[in-house]
């Protein structure tokens, strides 16, 4: 069976960027740590939630890379000269990974009741209209 390709697809020009986009979204496998929420808080807003309890805010960074949203948490492992009788608690690393179209900005991340909230916008589209001359050949 071949693979369909966006490519293949007469009408959908200029859209290979969107095909490389996904690949690389679907070959993330984020584990699923931490849990985190997608919420649209109004018509060009939006609000990540991240559940990161027990980071601090030294040990989290937010960066944007190539049009990739991407937040990493790296706890330091205190438990030199500690006991443990039971460790369900592990100090552990992550990096989450969220795509963001053209037009989306980040805005300002809040760090509250161990969650992380970070915040995007997306500008208004311009509504084009342009008009193509015809010559006469």
């Amino acid at each position: 069976m071949t693979k369909m390709t966006l490519g293949s697809y007469p009408h959908m020009l200029g859209f290979e960027q969107l095909e490389r986009v996904l690949e690389r979204t679907a070959k993330g496998g984020n584990e699923g740590y931490p849990p985190f929420n997608i919420e649209q808080t109004s018509d060009f807003s939006y609000r990540i939630t991240l559940a990161v309890a027990g980071f601090a805010d030294e040990d989290l960074s937010i960066t944007v890379e190539d049009r990739q949203l991407v937040i990493r948490g790296r706890q330091t492992d205190d438990s030199a000269g500690r006991v443990f009788l039971h460790r369900g608690i592990a100090a552990r690393q992550f990096q989450r990974s969220f795509v963001l179209a053209d037009g989306v900005e980040v805005g300002e991340a809040l760090m509250e009741n161990g969650l992380l909230h970070v915040d995007l916008t997306r500008a208004k589209p311009e509504t084009v209209v342009q008009t193509i001359a015809i010559k006469k050949g």
